[in-house]
């Protein structure tokens, strides 16, 4: 009898056991966050190690790499999946600029990704873009050695050199020499009969005369630029697929301090003698370069099926160090690994952990993931994906077939920090997209898998502006918020194992509209 009731008394402990464990894991991510906390250490690394990481650097890969070692130190499983191919790599390096004259002054700008350096240090004198035929005769001879001043105002992107581009220009110029010829007579009237006529103004388009200017001998490009000065990329060239190491850019496309511009600008047209001064270590490497989503896991004890997903995308634009975007994302993602994997946690369901590669150039880790794991789907929970500003959580919007769940997952969470807010809300259901958005998550929508994110907010008042940061020079390991990155972390942690250790799988009732 009483080996009997040893054996009943053992039972009742094991099937009341998970209960206490996971609260003694949560209990333990909360000292972990208030007193271990280790994001900005995470970020740290990433950003001002490898800094800026296109897929296609070596910088991509190196962080690639780094987090294939942190995953594995923390006693997750981890791998490198293939995600796509880009035909060149890209690495960037320093750049400096001067204005040489009287007034002299060193020079701020940049230069998008994938496009060219300097070779060297190249010094010349400036010229202004010719508008039609006319004008680049008047001005051919003098473009060998000139750094040329085009038209527009930066919002990233380099000259457009595609094909469909030349088909512009090729317009614009029959236009434009139209309009000389109208504003030559409309002179000789002025002149001739003292009539007060104003010229036509010409139609614009950067590096209008592009490939004449090259052949010239133009040493580069300069385009004036709002400040912080924003860069992406060549989209074009890298969607092309001719392109290869034989047809890359070869002349400097150079996005110039607005203010400074004018300046120039200004000497140029007075006729002043000054030179330029620029060296811009943009490299290529051979191509095509292989990138890869990183994704680690902690597999599930009773659903190992079945998934929870905490992402980012780890890429990031090189002209700064992907700080913010998506420096805010990866950081706390791998923090709340660590803090789930430290803390002893057995979660029921497998909970994933992914950073996704080329997020900017078209969101394509994710597409690839989706693609390659088609029969995963229907079995995520929710996919937490972080790609904005370094705001908290605050709370969450769910469908009312959620609610009960996340109230009660949630409530750990003012145990942090009681001054952070945290309400979880209900929402109503929304029409299901069919067209890919801003951020990795919508791919995952359109496939209807559930993509609820936290609401943040910037509730204590560091007077974050996200816009000065979205792919700008200022995006940046110090435009972080510690103690903001430090809760985001602890939060993510909590809910995501939260969801994991549901007794039953989440309901997508009302989480889109019927169709």
């Amino acid at each position: 009898m009483r080996k009997i009731l040893l054996v009943c008394a053992a039972l009742a402990c094991m099937t009341v056991s998970p209960v206490p464990a996971q609260d003694a894991a949560v209990k333990k991510i909360i000292e972990m966050g208030q007193n271990d906390n280790q994001v900005m250490h995470q970020l740290d690394i990433l950003t001002n190690r490898f800094g800026g990481r296109l897929i296609g650097s070596d910088a991509y890969e190196n962080a690639a790499e780094w987090m294939v070692r942190e995953f594995k130190s923390w006693g997750l499983d981890v791998q490198l999946e293939e995600a796509g191919t880009v035909p060149v790599g890209f690495n960037r390096g320093p750049w400096f600029g001067r204005l040489l004259s009287d007034n002299g002054m060193i020079l701020h700008f940049a230069t998008p990704s994938y496009t060219s350096g300097t070779k060297g240090v190249q010094r010349g004198h400036a010229v202004m873009e010719p508008r039609n035929d006319e004008e680049f005769q008047q001005i051919k001879g003098r473009l060998n050695g000139a750094w040329v001043l085009i038209s527009g105002k930066n919002v990233g992107w380099p000259i457009d050199r595609s094909a469909s581009g030349d088909s512009i220009r090729a317009e614009i110029k029959k236009e434009n020499n139209e309009i000389m010829k109208k504003n030559n007579d409309l002179r000789r009237r002025n002149w001739e009969n003292g009539e007060k006529n104003e010229m036509l103004p010409y139609k614009e388009f950067p590096g209008l005369y592009y490939k004449e200017m090259c052949e010239a001998g133009a040493l580069g490009f300069i385009q004036s630029s709002t400040v912080p000065i924003r860069a992406l990329y060549d989209r074009k060239m890298m969607n092309d697929p001719n392109t290869n190491f034989d047809n890359l850019p070869e002349l400097p496309d150079i996005k110039l301090d607005e203010h400074q511009f004018a300046i120039i600008e200004q000497m140029v047209k007075e006729r002043r003698t000054f030179e330029l001064e620029f060296d811009i270590r943009n490299h290529f490497k051979l191509g095509p370069v292989k990138y890869h989503n990183v994704v680690a896991s902690i597999k599930g004890s009773k659903y190992p099926d079945e998934y929870v997903i905490i992402s980012g995308h780890l890429d990031a634009f090189d002209v700064a160090t992907g700080g913010i975007d998506c420096g805010t994302g990866i950081g706390p993602m791998m923090e709340a690994a660590r803090m789930i994997a430290k803390s002893g946690a057995k979660p029921k369901r497998t909970i994933l952990f992914i950073g996704f590669a080329g997020e900017e150039f078209g969101l394509l880790g994710a597409q690839a993931w989706v693609k390659a794991h088609k029969d995963k789907l229907p079995k995520i929970a929710n996919l937490f994906n972080r790609d904005g500003g370094p705001e908290p959580p605050v709370g969450i919007s769910v469908p009312q077939a959620m609610y009960d769940d996340f109230v009660k997952i949630s409530e750990p969470i003012q145990k942090i920090r009681p001054d952070y807010p945290f309400e979880v809300k209900v929402r109503e259901p929304r029409k299901r997209p069919t067209r890919m958005g801003g951020t990795d998550a919508s791919v995952f929508a359109i496939e209807g898998v559930p993509t609820l994110g936290f609401t943040t907010e910037d509730f204590k008042g560091y007077d974050f502006d996200y816009g000065e940061i979205w792919h700008t020079e200022r995006d940046l390991y110090t435009k972080n918020i510690p103690e903001y990155q430090e809760h985001t972390a602890t939060v993510t942690a909590i809910i995501a194992l939260g969801v994991a250790n549901l007794d039953k799988q989440l309901s997508r009732e009302g989480l889109y509209t019927e169709e």
